[in-house]
């Protein structure tokens, strides 16, 4: 039997909920989230996300770079142009779910608004006795 001092040392792995907010924390930026919604239509170069995004260049390179290091995108380099492209096409899908969720939150939140608008702070409809 081997002593502790001749075992092969432990590697140390995050837990996968801790992973998974690293990743949702990569997606936690508007320009991110509009440029992943652009390649999940379609390969695009830099300069047609541009006017897409609405960010000066410097900053939509910044977003892509925490893209590329998260390996959420990938390049492809024709000439001088860069091509972006998503790198696994359930990124797409995750964002389509995120707006299936967002809308169902979207009209539960309309529909507590109309309650609040047909009511009139006593907890009666308005217009009723």
């Amino acid at each position: 039997m081997k002593d502790a001092q001749h075992r092969a040392p432990s590697v140390t792995r995050a837990p996968l909920y801790q992973l998974k907010a690293e990743f949702f924390k990569t997606l936690g930026h508007p320009v991110r989230i509009r440029v992943l919604e652009l390649l999940s239509e379609r390969e695009h170069a830099v300069a047609e996300m541009l006017p897409e995004v609405g960010v000066e260049p410097a900053h939509l390179s910044q977003q892509l770079a925490v893209l590329r290091r998260a390996q959420l995108v990938t390049t492809r380099r024709e000439g001088s142009t860069v091509h972006y492209r998503l790198t696994t096409p359930e990124l797409a899908d995750l964002l389509k779910v995120a707006r299936s969720i967002l809308g169902g939150v979207l009209t539960h939140q309309a529909g507590l608004l109309d309650d609040l608008n047909d009511t009139t702070g006593t907890g009666t409809p308005a217009g009723t006795v």
